[in-house]
């Protein structure tokens, strides 16, 4: 038997694989492409269904997929450090891909193939977001669908609910295009089960619809709205080194913060109910150097507000922390909250000695603790019943489910992402990030304030929408009036339950699916050898008891 058309079925199997990674990137900031999330996920659907793939070749398909997709995605991590942290986490993360081409091969043999294809595919996105050092939920393909018609279904199923309704239609199309080809026996059952795989995103998102934009509109009652002022400082230089002139970020957030000011004593701006800076923005501990608090309660009571300062604070154990300080003009700092979730390999690394071994730039990732204690701070304001709850999410935590989902069930009745990118100079990074903001906006009903110190800040409306941006590496001021909301959406209800439901049928599903197998294997290899299956033996024997 000649080996070329193994040759070209594999050939015709990596490409497609190939391009449905490429089409997944091509979904994300700043492109925004978002169809190409469904495409992506249906040519990768496709590469495991027809002709019943291999569990060896859905393996080496999710790898090629997974390759193809976070290489192009994940550059700028190398954009200072070289290409070695860059490609290797890259192949990392494609190792969980090839996980999800082996358990969905399997699984997708048990009927409803796009069902046990998209519960695979959450699952999986479970593992990476979770797995190990607190998981990498960056590149999660919600994140990819910030202008897609689906986008409401995160107010249902939050971020894993959207990812899955992707990963289903994506499936579903795919599942009709090859049943219209193919034509295989009993396909009106077949064809009838992914109409339906691929109906039930579009309905779940129009379902959510009105919810998702009525919160755009504040509640009829006092206090419903709030005045915030994001400041964009700006950075002395690009870098790892961003901050290695003392207090010139610092200086800089007080400067842009003092223009406000005079900007509201013109009459040209508003006063704001409550200034937010971003993370870093304080690159001296103002706990530890009156010069800073100085500049910081000058800031503050020039624009007759409180400031919210993200700063390092310098903890008697000798571990930082990622820290944002509620900043009164009259009283000092009068709230606090610790990031809680702290970024390996950037503000700690792990293995530390081990990857010392692989780049020299190891010994500069810091050493800092988590934070404990609410994710929301209480931030006293004239209106709003004289206080605001703001719930914080530090520049990586945005990615995380459970910080956002945190503070809305702490009271958080907007949302604040302070962040630094100024380490990733001009890449996608940001734009990326943002988009998570935007997801988290609709997940939870709230509005979001990114405050960045070199960009991209932005304020993002209930319903995801970018209302107000700055550009990149210029010092800026987004004054908006937001509307504050206490109800919680489904999402925020439900947490975490329904990505556990999803999970929790997808390892059923793949128990039973190898089940099957084992069997399977047993019976041919009975038949090979002339004896009866063990099952069949066993269930005839004269003692009647299975083996």
């Amino acid at each position: 038997m000649t080996r070329a058309p193994v040759i070209r079925t594999w050939l015709i199997r990596t490409g497609t694989a190939a391009a449905g990674g490429v089409a997944m990137w091509a979904s994300f900031p700043p492109r925004n492409l978002w169809f190409f999330g469904v495409v992506s996920l249906g040519l990768l659907y496709a590469a495991l269904a027809v002709d019943r793939t291999g569990v060896r070749m859905g393996t080496w398909c999710g790898f090629v997929w997974g390759a193809a997709f976070w290489l192009p995605l994940l550059p700028w991590i190398g954009v200072y450090v070289g290409p070695l942290p860059w490609v290797a986490l890259s192949i990392v993360l494609a190792l969980y891909l090839a996980l999800f081409g082996a358990i969905a091969t399997l699984t997708m043999r048990l009927g409803v193939a796009p069902l046990w294809f998209a519960l695979c595919w959450v699952t999986v996105e479970w593992a990476r977001s979770s797995f190990p050092f607190g998981g990498f939920p960056w590149g999660a393909t919600a994140f990819g669908q910030v202008d897609s018609p689906l986008t409401s279904v995160a107010a249902l199923g939050g971020v894993p609910g959207l990812s899955f309704v992707v990963a289903l239609t994506g499936a579903g199309v795919a599942a009709v295009v090859i049943l219209a080809i193919t034509r295989p026996p009993a396909m009106r059952m077949r064809l009838s089960g992914a109409v339906a795989a691929l109906l039930v995103g579009p309905i779940a998102a129009a379902a959510m619809w009105p919810s998702v934009h009525a919160a755009n509109t504040p509640a009829d009652r006092p206090g419903s709205t709030l005045t915030i002022a994001a400041i964009q400082g700006n950075v002395p230089r690009l870098g790892l080194d961003f901050n290695s002139q003392r207090r010139a970020v610092l200086d800089n957030h007080v400067a842009e913060t003092l223009r406000l000011a005079d900007a509201i004593r013109a009459g040209t701006q508003p006063r704001p109910d409550v200034v937010l800076w971003p993370e870093n923005a304080s690159d001296i501990d103002p706990l530890d150097n009156s010069d800073a608090a100085e500049e910081i309660t000058a800031a503050s009571r020039a624009v007759g507000a409180p400031i919210l300062v993200g700063t390092l604070i310098d903890n008697a154990d000798g571990r930082p922390t990622n820290t944002v300080l509620v900043w009164d003009g009259a009283n000092g700092p009068i709230g606090r909250y610790d990031k809680h979730i702290v970024q390996p390999f950037g503000e700690y690394l792990p293995w530390r000695s081990f990857f010392r071994h692989f780049s020299s730039y190891a010994d500069k990732a810091g050493n800092f603790r988590a934070g404990t204690g609410s994710t929301a701070l209480t931030v006293p304001v004239a209106g709003a019943d004289g206080a605001v709850r703001v719930g914080v999410s530090t520049c990586w935590e945005v990615a995380f489910d459970r910080s956002a989902r945190s503070a809305v069930d702490a009271g958080a009745q907007f949302l604040y992402v302070p962040t630094n990118n100024a380490t990733f100079g001009r890449t996608q990074m940001t734009y990326q990030q943002l988009a998570m903001s935007q997801i988290r906006a609709v997940e939870h009903g709230r509005a979001v304030a990114v405050a960045a110190t070199s960009g991209i800040s932005a304020i993002v409306a209930p319903d995801g929408h970018v209302t107000s941006r700055t550009e990149f590496f210029a010092p800026g001021t987004l004054v908006s009036t937001i509307p504050l909301h206490v109800n919680r959406t489904l999402a925020t209800r439900a947490g975490a339950i329904p990505q556990a439901v999803l999970v929790a049928l997808t390892v059923i599903g793949f128990l039973v699916a190898l089940v099957r197998r084992i069997k399977l294997g047993e019976h041919v290899r009975a038949e090979t050898s002339g004896d009866e299956p063990l099952t069949t033996a066993a269930s005839t024997g004269s003692s009647g008891e299975q083996t």
